[in-house]
């Protein structure tokens, strides 16, 4: 091929033009040097150099040529290098000035290249990386937990057992309140409107889900992680499987996730429907019903398929835990527990549950408008094991042990399941003497058929406890616990009256009466403690002084006249000095509502609280009725403060369980703690007057011949309840008496009057209370040995013999036209002597001179604690039931 016909492209400087000029400059025997090899443009075109012997060259041809260019271009190459390039320079490579390449990592944190905070701010791909791997880790757990996992047999694990309950003496009361009371049915036997009540108010999503709700496990998972319980976060699926198939009930982040695996599996093996039907089937609906059918059973004697779209609703609001929806209360598990409360609470749900049923349309809004209040509800006992008083006592028992969870380690659910053995204070011979002194009393004088206006809703309660330990020895808590729910022995509302006095007499002889003669903050440190002998107006309608020795005045600025029962006064004139064992042995108002406003009432509720009283129960200590018992403690609570006197001042919580047992043996034995309410002094003093009441005053029919006795009897406002409450040294018993309108289906119930009952003109804590109260403890004490009470040491000063006591000597015109705060009892109120068997009224004495409220100063009934201190005569009607926090837990039972 012609060498001209071939033309390769020629590089700037190189090929054919450098071979022409090396050879132009042949002649000099020099060669030319490509341009730009030495890194000079001049060397292109300087001189060059011979090969050996002068040889040209240009002898090498286009080879040469070619290798020219390539070194030509090289040379460029390198030019544009960085300054350092071939020479060493700090971009080079180690030694020759370039820097050695970076080694990859896994994890490019920190991040190499970047300086400063740029440096620790994670890529984009290590987040998405990480994020991949944490979400692939999730997976791959759940995929293990779930292929783990089985579905459990409900018949293996939805079983419970029996309570056995034992009497004091190791024999067995009982075995009950644990069985299973469940009958199994199928879907077609259980209402439509019952799926979806619980439905439309659980698991609206029921259809749909996959068992589980994830936001709920997460708040679930969180609470607990925090120490919390569990709250919300279950689907019906997951509560099916909680009651059903999981023996753990415990609140662990572990048994949350079994439980969220097993939903899931069940969910996605079991039909829908097969899913509530177990559920509805294995819930607990209160009442110890387990399961729709029992539910329907308890709580309207019918069966479930009758059930309508307002009792479906009702029972879908007792899953959300019966002690606080079913209406008969709960407070022996909790006091706020207490029936009205109940009520309130199931009424908003079951009508929140109706009004979501026809939001989601599973009801007919015209139908829902049907279903506005509760239905009507059975008596909440039906087992007839529970009969007579041994339901109450369960009850307690129960309520004690659950209120004590964090020493039995016992909770609700648990005590359900069953399995647990509990050896109780109660003596079975005593509960029986008790009931049978109640009884007699009842059907000698109580006749309701001959009396329907005076002796219908009559009632009685009753408590003892054992000084010397705190158990709770026997209680009387009604006719029958499967006919009256109620516990009277705990929490009825009924106020205490007089039996309230000798917690001001305690006051008086611990801390003593403030000093009139020295301004407010002064006369709270200096005091004069109180004797028995110190002499107190014992006047009617008398005025009351503030310890600085001004009338006190009521919110609308009327002075307080202080009445006495049957408008008497005591003491001689003009001045109707009392001393106070004369005044206590007479149940004088006046005389202790003014000592309990010169101790101060803050002094006679902290005396209250130290005896044993709970500050729950304890109402109106603003005013000055507060003296004379306007609070409503339980007869358990009466009982157990009247022992801390009988014990010399030793207080101990009344207690109803001495042990718990299980299949792993002894879980729980009671350990009594003793504290000190009183000095010894102060409390051998007060029983020493107390002593006086049943000797020679309102309480002599509680004479127990060859024994001591102290005791107390007690009146109320518009005779509304009567007490007596007395011990030996051995046993201290309160016993109540009241009428109360007990018909569930009506809104507001209150105490009634007992003007007539029994066919006595008025009810005194001398009468029937202390009558029951002297044929029980004569058969209580029969094995007993007889013991005295300790001799009372001197305490105290004689306060008021000199000067002559503040009171005006005679009621001025002015006194009575003081507004009353009460109004004045007609004449038919007047006391009269006592029809009773024990005869234990005369004119001497009065027929128990104690009005508590009724001639306190215009106190009013029902235990609220809400009333005016000094009402006009239209404002002293009756009130709603009391607060219910008089129960000897303050309101829990135990």
């Amino acid at each position: 091929m012609s060498e001209h016909r071939r033309k390769p492209p020629q590089p700037q400087e190189g090929g054919r033009a450098a071979a022409r000029r090396g050879q132009s400059g042949s002649s000099s025997g020099r060669r030319a040097a490509p341009r730009g090899a030495t890194g000079s443009p001049s060397d292109s075109y300087g001189s060059g150099f011979h090969g050996p012997g002068g040889e040209d060259p240009s002898s090498g041809g286009r080879a040469d040529a070619r290798r020219a260019a390539q070194r030509s271009a090289g040379g460029r190459r390198r030019a544009a290098e960085p300054a350092g390039g071939r020479r060493g320079g700090p971009s080079g490579p180690p030694g020759r000035g370039r820097p050695a390449p970076a080694k990859k990592r896994l994890v490019d944190y920190p991040r190499a290249g970047k300086y400063g905070w740029q440096r620790w701010v994670p890529s984009w791909k290590l987040v998405t990386g990480l994020f991949v791997g944490f979400m692939g880790s999730l997976v791959a757990v759940a995929g293990v937990g779930y292929a783990m996992v089985a579905v459990p047999k409900v018949d293996e694990t939805a079983t419970a057992q029996n309570n056995v309950y034992y009497w004091s003496d190791g024999s067995q009361m009982v075995a009950t309140g644990g069985e299973t009371n469940r009958q199994i049915i199928d879907l077609s036997q259980i209402p439509e409107a019952m799926r979806w009540a619980v439905i439309s108010q659980e698991n609206k999503t029921f259809y749909d889900d996959s068992g589980i709700d994830p936001k709920g496990i997460a708040r679930a998972v969180f609470n607990m992680a925090r120490g919390g319980q569990t709250q919300g976060g279950s689907t019906i699926t997951q509560q099916y499987v909680k009651n059903a198939m999981l023996n753990d009930q415990s609140q662990t982040i572990s048994r949350k996730f079994k439980e969220i695996f097993v939903s899931i599996k069940v969910g996605a093996e079991e039909d829908k429907d097969d899913i509530i039907e177990g559920y509805l089937n294995s819930a607990y609906y209160g009442r110890n019903a387990y399961g729709i059918q029992a539910a329907a059973r308890a709580y309207f004697d019918k069966d479930a398929i009758k059930l309508n779209e307002g009792e479906c609703a009702f029972l879908a609001a007792t899953l959300k835990g019966a002690t606080y929806y079913d209406p008969a209360g709960a407070t022996s598990i909790d006091a706020s527990a207490t029936p009205e409360a109940n009520r309130k609470r199931a009424l908003t749900q079951m009508q929140d549950t109706l009004d979501k049923m026809v939001e989601y349309k599973h009801l007919d809004a015209a139908k829902r408008a049907t279903f506005t209040t509760l239905p009507k509800l059975e008596n909440p006992r039906s087992n007839t094991q529970l009969s007579g008083q041994t339901g109450y006592l369960v009850d307690l028992a129960n309520g004690y042990v659950i209120t004590h969870s964090k020493e039995t380690g016992i909770t609700q659910d648990k005590l359900q399941q069953g399995g647990y053995s509990i050896y109780t204070t109660f003596d079975k011979n005593k509960v029986k003497q008790l009931e049978k002194a109640v009884s007699a009393v009842q059907k000698a004088n109580i006749k309701p058929k001959e009396r329907p206006d005076t002796d219908t809703h009559v009632q009685f309660g009753g408590a003892s406890v054992n000084p010397a330990t705190g158990a709770i020895e026997a209680i009387y808590g009604g006719e029958d616990a499967t006919k009256h729910f109620t516990n009277n022995a705990d929490q009825t509302g009924a106020q205490v009256g007089s039996t309230f006095k000798p917690f001001v007499l305690a006051a008086a002889m611990s801390w003593g009466v403030r000093d009139k003669d020295l301004g407010s903050s002064q006369a709270q440190d200096e005091r004069t403690i109180v004797s028995p002998k110190s002499l107190f107006s014992g006047k009617n309608k008398l005025k009351i002084k503030k310890y600085d020795g001004t009338i006190w005045k009521n919110e609308k600025g009327e002075e307080w006249l202080q009445t006495n029962d049957g408008q008497a006064s005591y003491g001689s004139p003009p001045n109707f000095k009392i001393d106070l064992r004369e005044a206590m042995r007479e149940s004088v108002n006046s005389a202790f509502v003014q000592l309990g406003m010169d101790v101060g009432l803050d002094k006679v509720k902290e005396a209250a609280m130290s005896a044993g009283i709970k500050e729950s129960s304890l109402t109106g200590a603003d005013f000055p009725s507060f003296s004379i018992g306007i609070s409503d403690p339980s007869a358990i609570r009466m009982a157990g403060s009247y022992a801390t006197f009988a014990a010399s001042g030793k207080q101990r919580d009344p207690y109803s369980v001495q042990k718990v047992t299980s299949r792993d043996g002894v879980i729980y034995t009671h350990k009594t703690e003793t504290k000190e309410g009183f000095t010894s002094k102060v409390a051998n003093n007060v029983t020493d007057v107390l002593k006086t009441v049943v000797e020679k005053g309102t309480g002599s029919a509680a004479q127990l011949p060859g024994r001591d006795v102290a005791g107390k009897t007690g009146t109320t406002d518009g005779n509304k309840s009567a007490w007596f409450v007395g011990y030996t040294p051995q046993l201290s018993t309160a016993i109540t008496m009241f009428r109360y309108d007990d018909d569930e289906t009506k809104k507001n119930r209150t105490f009634l009057e007992m003007f007539g009952t029994g066919g006595q003109k008025k009810i005194h804590g001398a009468s029937f209370p202390a009558e029951i109260w002297h044929d029980y403890m004569a058969e209580a004490m029969k094995n007993l040995p007889k013991k005295s009470f300790p001799e009372p040491e001197p305490i105290g000063e004689v306060l008021n013999e000199d000067p002559i006591p503040s009171p005006s000597p005679s009621v001025t015109e002015s006194e009575e036209a003081s507004p009353s705060p009460s109004p004045t009892p007609t004449e038919s109120e007047q006391p009269e002597p006592s029809p009773s068997p024990s005869d234990t009224c005369n004119n001497f004495f009065g027929c128990d001179n104690n009005s508590g409220g009724a001639n306190g100063g215009g106190t009013t009934d029902g235990g609220t604690g809400t009333t005016s201190p000094s009402p006009s005569p239209s404002d002293t009607g009756d009130v709603t039931r009391g607060n219910g926090n008089g129960g000897f837990l303050g309101g829990s039972s135990g």
